[in-house]
């Protein structure tokens, strides 16, 4: 998914001489705490609720009172979704504003269609289970994964990676596969020594999972 096709066709622009009560509708009407300031295809940046709510003069043209250098977030229509999200947190705004190569305004996606998308990316929709490992990145190995999943009879759909602090030399891998009942893959993840942090699947089929290693348990103990 790239940016362009991520746009929010109803995000509105403002222009510099624009009354910062009327701004202040419109962003409260979309939903958004930013809007584009933009004079004809040509961008300027963004104006946020807080610079108006700080003037205390909502009478005014937002020329008056918005910092000499606005904020100026953007992203190029092909650049991938991820790196519009990046932007988004990193910069803390509300919209991301599309523009061309050329830096001519295109549109705006705002962060509640950029979380739709990111999560149609992670397959939320699809049936299936989710296992998440826990290892050192030196022993991440993706082809491995695959083979175990595969070898099971089913298929990853979505795989993201995170690590659960900056400095942790750990690294939690997120697997959404195509299958509900993840027993055979949980067993052969474990007989590889892969330490399995959590699993989400059917409740009852994970009681089945437990039930059936206490009888392989019992059976062992009674030879």
């Amino acid at each position: 998914m790239i940016a362009e096709n991520l746009i929010t066709e109803s995000v509105p622009t403002v222009t510099p001489d624009e009354i910062g009560s009327k701004v202040l509708t419109l962003m409260e009407i979309f939903r958004v705490s930013h809007l584009p300031v933009v004079i004809g295809k040509e961008y300027f940046g963004v104006v946020c609720d807080k610079d108006i709510y700080d003037a205390e003069n909502f009478d005014e043209k937002i020329e008056k009172y918005i910092s000499p250098i606005l904020l100026q977030p953007h992203v190029h229509a092909n650049q991938h979704i991820f790196e519009v999200a990046g932007i988004a947190v990193g910069c803390g705004v509300s919209i991301v504003p599309v523009l061309e190569s050329d830096h001519s305004y295109m549109g705006a996606i705002t962060l509640t269609n950029l979380a739709i998308k990111l999560t149609e990316l992670f397959a939320y929709n699809e049936p299936g289970g989710i296992i998440v490992l826990e290892l050192t990145e030196i022993n991440y190995s993706l082809s491995q994964i695959s083979q175990i999943i595969e070898g099971n009879d089913a298929r990853i759909i979505s795989l993201y990676t995170n690590k659960p602090s900056p400095s942790s030399k750990e690294l939690d891998v997120t697997i959404k596969v195509n299958v509900v009942d993840l027993s055979g893959i949980i067993q052969t993840f474990v007989r590889y020594d892969y330490f399995i942090k959590a699993t989400y699947m059917d409740q009852s089929l994970i009681n089945n999972l437990f039930d059936d290693r206490y009888d392989q348990f019992m059976r062992y103990i009674n030879i």
